[in-house]
């Protein structure tokens, strides 16, 4: 090449998201895109030197849920920390379009108690310029990003705009109801929506405890959307919904393919209620099976156990309904903390009874001492049933909530406890291990954006990378490159943004220059960064030597340079090599 080239990232080690063995190389990018690997002859008006790093696609996450963050916010935290360069937002059938200005409460609601993102912060942060899903694209379309956005019209919004309160308590639709809402569909796909979301799990339910207005939708309903799709001829499904029959349910899934002839992802995840399975093995196998028959379906599993975070700054621990607890929840946070060090306040909510809020399903967690944990920092994710809080006070010869307690009150009153949900049965992750290398997988479920004060697994891909290739201990590890290409060419694949996820000429411009041997992953914690001052989890790496979207380093050394070239990316978008 005899002419400049905007950027060159020499002398790396390049892996390159097809699961090849990685190999020396420079890499060349003009106007965006990849325009050499190899030895780059050009100077580029930026270079990189990348000896003793790695270079990778940048990171795709196909389940998150920015959808309100998107609208007040450019750098989307916290998955651009962690060498994400593209986000699908509006899983689960949740989101902010199409809505009627009257329906504005109902959505804010749906949103803070499927997702737990705080009401106050919805109410302050949403501008709510928009009613349709085209209008909401448009708007976005006019911001920048540190990421590329893209996102599904959601099921919920879309029932509850056709059907008004009949959608949202969940009444059958009528033939006409159908028609308006597969028109939506069309109508959202035209303008860009990647396809169509939706929930059947009983896990999701409005902060007033109602379940999602998705919740058991007829057959007919589903199918209603899916043959919208299959009219735009374009757009990929992706639900979450209950195993409790997981034969019958994945014959559903499995009809809604077969007629509408688009792909389909749903989220899988071990254990032994609601949208888990111990028939996990089952499903992946259907899945495969299902896509060899030219029928595509994917299981969005995930590389951890999901977990709820406890403390006294987050939505739940093990004392949020004792009536002492409940007293002292007005005080700022550091008198809440002197007051709960005190021995009579301890002794007093110690002795008082636990009674889980029913309109949080995640509340029966803050007691499962068996299934509990103390995190550290950096953090722990694979420790054995030995180490739960039970076990440990079992030792130390004091009750679980004592040991709780006091655990909790350490480092000022911000120590967090852990309690692992789903994908941890057998006290270890050899069961993701399974999912992830399964054919009938794909990775997914960091949920970024959501469960502001209870999850923070949208630092996923950085736990790929240090747990799975580098610190494993309990058992095997992955290759660097088949999870890079996990990260990277799988999930773009899965909702057809084949466009990146490559290192190769003529792809998309979107790279992670990483630092391997130093890459680190802390433990979550809490800021109040959001609008109104709204708290969240985020979890801080160390290691990512420049993230770059669009030819553009977004970050450097772990700090945002303040370039913002990620774009709204309408619908599915093909590969262009030279």
């Amino acid at each position: 090449m005899a002419h400049d080239v905007d950027l060159i990232i020499r002398n790396g080690l390049v892996v390159d998201g097809t699961g090849t063995e990685p190999f020396n190389a420079d890499v060349a990018v003009s106007s965006g895109r990849i325009v050499e690997v190899g030895t780059v002859s050009a100077r580029g008006r930026e270079e990189i030197d990348a000896r003793g790093l790695i270079v990778t696609p940048g990171f795709v996450d196909i389940h998150t849920h920015y959808d309100g963050q998107v609208t007040w916010e450019s750098r989307l935290v916290p998955s651009s920390a962690h060498g994400v360069t593209t986000v699908v937002m509006g899983n689960c059938g949740v989101g902010f379009a199409p809505c009627r200005p009257d329906q504005h409460e109902m959505l804010v609601q749906l949103m803070e108690g499927v997702e737990d993102i705080p009401h106050p912060v919805l109410v302050d942060g949403l501008p709510w310029t928009w009613e349709s899903y085209p209008e909401y694209l448009d708007f976005l379309a006019t911001r920048q990003y540190d990421m590329d956005i893209c996102g599904y019209v959601p099921h919920a919004p879309v029932r509850v705009y056709v059907m008004g309160q009949r959608g949202a308590d969940r009444e059958p639709a009528t033939a006409a109801d159908l028609g308006q809402m597969a028109r939506i569909v069309r109508e959202a796909v035209a303008a860009g929506a990647m396809g169509f979301s939706t929930s059947r799990t009983f896990f999701h339910r409005s902060s007033d405890g109602k379940s999602t207005p998705s919740f058991e939708a007829a057959e007919g309903e589903l199918m209603a959307l899916a043959l919208a799709l299959k009219d735009a001829g374009k757009g990929v499904m992706q639900l979450i919904t209950d195993f409790e029959e997981p034969d019958q349910t994945f014959a559903l899934l499995r009809r809604l393919v077969e007629r509408s002839g688009r792909p389909l992802s749903v989220s899988l995840l071990e254990g032994t209620y609601g949208p888990m399975t111990l028939r996990w093995r089952d499903v992946l196998d259907w899945a495969a099976e299902a896509t060899s028959a030219a029928l595509p379906i994917k299981a969005q599993v995930l590389g951890r156990a999901i977990g709820v975070m406890l403390g006294h700054e987050l939505t739940l621990n093990t004392f949020y309904t004792c009536e002492s607890y409940v007293k002292l929840a007005h005080l700022r946070f550091e008198e809440r903390i002197r007051v709960l060090q005190r021995p009579d306040t301890r002794a007093r909510i110690l002795a008082e009874a636990a009674d889980p809020n029913p309109t949080i399903v995640l509340g029966r967690l803050a007691r499962e001492f068996d299934h509990m944990f103390l995190l550290g920092d950096p953090p722990d994710y694979e420790q054995p049933f030995e180490q739960s809080i039970a076990a440990r006070a079992r030792r130390a010869g004091v009750t679980p909530e004592e040991l709780a307690y006091d655990l909790m009150l350490e480092r000022g009153g911000r120590n967090n406890l852990y309690v692992t949900l789903c994908n941890y049965e057998n006290g270890s992750l050899d069961s993701s291990l399974s999912m992830m290398r399964h054919a009938g997988a794909v990775l997914g479920l960091g949920d970024g954006g959501a469960h502001c004060g209870t999850i923070c697994d949208g630092s996923y891909p950085t736990f790929m990378l240090t747990h799975w290739v580098r610190d494993r201990k309990r058992g095997e590890r992955v290759p660097l490159p088949q999870v890079v290409k996990w990260l990277s060419h799988d999930t773009a694949c899965a909702v057809g943004l084949l466009d990146r996820g490559v290192i190769a000429p003529g792809y998309k411009a979107d790279l992670d220059v990483i630092d391997f041997d130093r890459l680190l992953l802390h433990a979550p914690e809490v800021a109040h960064d959001l609008p109104g001052g709204g708290r969240r989890l985020v979890q801080r790496a160390e290691g990512y030597a420049a993230t770059i979207v669009s030819g553009a380093v977004v970050h450097r050394g772990g700090e945002p340079t303040g370039s913002l070239p990620g774009r709204l990316v309408r619908g599915p978008q093909t590969a262009t090599t030279s």
